[in-house]
């Protein structure tokens, strides 16, 4: 069986916690931020989890995380 490939695409903006739970970076952070107010640009801020119903696709893009 051939080694399989990761999307790097994904594998640049998606991790893993210690628990293994999976991690994306929030949008709207990108740039023209100063136009965007404080409160939303802290809003933006940090890590979310994937979604559950997102899990599926994620794995299967990034087969080795």
């Amino acid at each position: 069986m051939p080694k399989l490939k990761s999307h790097k695409g994904a594998q640049k903006r998606l991790g893993t916690t210690g628990s293994g739970k999976l991690m994306r970076v929030k949008s709207w952070r990108g740039h023209h931020l100063e136009i965007k107010s404080s409160r939303r640009t802290r809003r933006y801020a940090g890590k979310a989890l994937v979604h559950s119903t997102s899990e599926k696709q994620v794995r299967r893009l990034l087969p080795y995380l």
